[in-house]
This record gives structure tokens, sequence and C-alpha cells, in this order.
């Protein structure tokens, strides 16, 4: 077994799409509409769906408001540096909401930025988990 995706509701698909894909770097994998249904699933990652788990952007067409909720987390992506990470995410537009540094308690250099549906993603920083 393996975990294959993550499924987000978003409530402009473009603009998800364009966040994961510009800001963040991910491709997107594939899309399909389901007019019965009124929803679009847009899949998106850094690598193929048969190599890593994925995003599965789901948005259905008359809704254009979700309530988070307070069970989710966020999203977790590796990368080289926390602090380049968000100097790249805000140069493209993103939203930084927790500048790098250590975490509370801890020695991981970790990071939080913000999708447009206010997901949050947190950048670890490779080699600094304690």
């Amino acid at each position: 077994m393996r975990i294959l995706h993550t499924m987000l509701r978003v409530t402009n698909l473009e603009r998800s799409v364009a966040f994961y894909c510009e800001v963040l770097g991910m491709h997107e994998l594939r899309r399909h509409d389901y007019p019965e249904g009124r929803f679009t699933l847009a899949f998106v990652g850094y690598q193929a769906e048969a190599e890593g788990a994925v995003l599965e952007l789901t948005h259905n067409w008359d809704t254009d408001h979700y309530t988070l909720g307070d069970a989710f987390g966020h999203i977790a992506i590796e990368v080289d540096d926390a602090a380049t990470a968000c100097a790249a995410v805000r140069a493209r537009g993103g939203k930084v909401v927790r500048e790098a540094g250590p975490m509370k308690h801890g020695t991981t250099v970790i990071a939080f930025v913000e999708d447009p549906d206010g997901y949050k993603i947190e950048f670890i920083q490779r080699g600094t988990a304690g």
C-alpha cells in the first residue's frame, strides 16, 4: 500500500493550479471535468502519480466558499533551504505566514506559506530534523 493523493476543495481552480504550479513549482498532471456532478478534478505534484503522492484539487462548480475547520493541519514539503523557499514564494506573489526558523521546542527548520484558499503548506529544511 501507499498514499496516492490528498484532496483539497478549492474555490477557484485556475487560481489554485497557478499557485501550486507557478508559486510552488509543481506540475499539473491531469484534469477532468465531471459535468453531471458539476465538479472538476485537477492533480498536481512534483512527480508522476506512479512515483509519489500528489494533490487532488477538487473544484465544485457551485461552491464559492469552504470552512476549513480545525482538524486539518497542513501539507509538508521538504526544501533545501526554508528561507530561500520563502523568498521564492514571496517573489512569485505567494503569502508567507511563518518565516523560516527552528520549530518551537526543537531544531528542525520550518516555515509556513498559505495557498489561495487558506490551506497551510509547511516547508521543512532538509537535514535539520532533530
